[in-house]
């Protein structure tokens, strides 16, 4: 074909027409176009994006000169500070990969990680070098630590050889900005959770990282030059591909250590933050906020949500207070959002209420997603747009992972049929919307009727006493299982297991209302969502 076909025969790929596409180009450009502008702010330090650009290079240059280069793993426990920033630039441009590392995981499963992933080096805030030094003492064999010694935080002890502004000191400011020839090149590794036996490395390769950075800015509206606040973690998905996002929008990152409310809320008001993104509990923390603590934000504020399915109850909070919610949906896999709740203009003159109902739903594929679709996990057939079929999320596209790092079995069985199966349950509507209605786990099977835990907890947050809520499966004899509902109560707030029950009683089926109600807070992971596994564990000892 290519002997006769005109547009084949002599138009070839060069150095002149053709790249490899990778979020590392966002930074330089960022800091050749905008050098002044204010790329990072925490605490007191304010830095360019021309300072920013030569921090990383220092950091590449450094890792270069200690020997680490292409395929090499470079694990970071930290919290959002800009080290960690940093990172997600200057680690891949020595063609290693970043490995940022969940804060909340205990010190065996940071030593499986960086075994598993033959860390060359790990960098440490000091926040957690008790877990790290623990971690580190389970390998067989020393890998070299450099200190992360933020002033905002004042505790824990220098594990390390030096510390990050030592090694930053030991690189070029005018280190060679290289990209990777080959855009399948990997770029970073995230853990899944590993509720249930070790965690999976999930690897992403720069043409995704580029192409869900650009997704984010396309799918937010984001526009030039936002200012982002970093509740999520930066670890999470690496920080849903966000840091490389605010470098191709050259917008300003507001750093964060810890996610409480009086200080998103006071970062919001003195820095003019524009964007954040939070999964369902941070914007509860803040709907349930103080009201003095709100005052002085009248600007536009955009919020991404994601996560467990965001009761329609929160979503409306957000909302009452002028804030504009962004739902998206994703996984590690899958780079973090990828599928997001558009908005249409004819939904405009519903109520409150009404939109926020549809907002909670997970949406269409976004703008660099190639298809979602919902089908029967078994044989692929989708199935029908009615809103009441139940199948399971299938992807496909370039901003799917790679594959899982060294467990080949488990990559084929995700990539089964040329789908992504992500094992979440969901319905089709007949606009195309996806609407989750459980994992595949967390389905309620009660006398032979499916329940949906989503749905239960939607009705539990319309409770006006009720803060938090989770709905697992509890063993029953009769029934095989029932709803278990873990609550946990506003200050203040009197409502017993008796009010709880009538209330659910009165907003669904019967045979779906809880038949247990727990009060007592809920556990959570790192990343604001509910610990289910702990809970249905509690739910069979009851």
């Amino acid at each position: 074909m290519g002997a006769t076909d005109p547009y084949e025969r002599d138009l070839h790929k060069n150095a002149a027409n053709f790249v490899a596409l990778t979020p590392l180009t966002f930074l330089e450009r960022a800091a050749s176009v905008y050098p002044e502008r204010i790329a990072v702010i925490h605490g007191s330090v304010r830095r360019s994006w021309a300072e920013t650009f030569a921090r990383c290079r220092r950091l590449a240059s450094a890792l270069a000169a200690r020997g680490i280069g292409r395929s090499d793993t470079v694990a970071v426990l930290a919290a959002n500070t800009p080290e960690l920033f940093e990172a997600h630039f200057g680690v891949p441009v020595t063609g290693a990969v970043l490995n940022a590392i969940n804060t909340r995981l205990d010190a065996e499963a940071i030593t499986f990680i960086l075994a598993h992933a033959e860390a060359k080096l790990l960098i440490v805030d000091r926040e957690f070098s008790k877990v790290a030094k623990k971690a580190l003492a389970g390998l067989d064999h020393a890998i070299p630590v450099i200190d992360i010694d933020d002033p905002s935080y004042t505790g824990g002890e220098m594990i390390g050889e030096m510390n990050y502004e030592q090694l930053l000191a030991q690189g070029d400011p005018e280190h060679p900005w290289t990209t990777p020839t080959d855009e399948w090149q990997s770029i970073a590794l995230n853990y899944t959770s590993g509720t249930t036996g070790n965690p999976k490395g999930v690897v992403y390769h720069h043409r995704g990282a580029y192409l869900n950075a650009v997704s984010n800015a396309l799918s937010w509206n984001m526009g030039e030059a936002p200012v982002y606040l970093w509740t999520l973690p930066m670890f999470h998905c690496n920080g849903w591909c966000f840091p490389w996002t605010m470098a191709v929008t050259a917008g300003t990152s507001v750093c964060l250590r810890h996610v409480r409310v009086d200080a998103i809320l006071g970062a919001i008001r003195d820095e003019k933050v524009t964007n954040f993104c939070g999964a369902p509990i941070v914007l509860n923390m803040i709907n349930n906020a103080p009201a003095d603590q709100k005052t002085g934000i009248s600007h536009p504020v955009k919020v991404m949500t994601a996560g467990a399915a965001p009761p329609a109850a929160v979503i409306a909070g957000m909302e009452r207070m002028g804030w504009e919610v962004t739902h998206v949906y994703g996984l590690t896999e899958s780079y973090g959002p990828t599928v997001v709740c558009v908005w249409h203009d004819r939904w405009n003159a519903l109520s409150l209420d009404e939109k926020a109902t549809i907002k909670s739903r997970q949406g269409v594929r976004g703008p660099m997603l190639e298809a979602v679709m919902i089908a029967d996990p078994f044989t692929l057939e989708p199935v029908p747009k009615d809103g009441r079929t139940m199948g399971e999320i299938f992807m496909r596209g370039n901003n799917v992972m790679k594959g899982y790092l060294k467990n080949p079995a488990a990559t084929d069985e995700a990539f089964k049929g040329g789908w992504f199966h992500t094992g979440d349950l969901a319905v089709w509507h007949a606009d195309g919307y996806v609407e989750i209605k459980d994992r595949s786990k967390d389905i309620i099977i009660s006398g032979g009727e499916n329940i949906s835990s989503i749905e239960v907890e939607d009705v539990l947050y319309r409770h006006p006493e009720i803060m938090e809520a989770a709905v697992v499966a509890r063993p029953d004899e009769k029934w095989g299982e029932t709803p278990c509902a873990f609550v946990n109560l506003k200050d203040g707030a009197t409502a017993t297991e008796v009010d709880i029950m009538a209330f659910c009683r009165d907003h669904m089926a019967h045979f779906k209302v809880p038949r247990t109600i727990v009060f007592g807070p809920l556990p959570k992971t790192s990343t604001g969502k509910v610990q289910k596994f702990v809970l249905r564990q509690q739910a069979k000892e009851i």
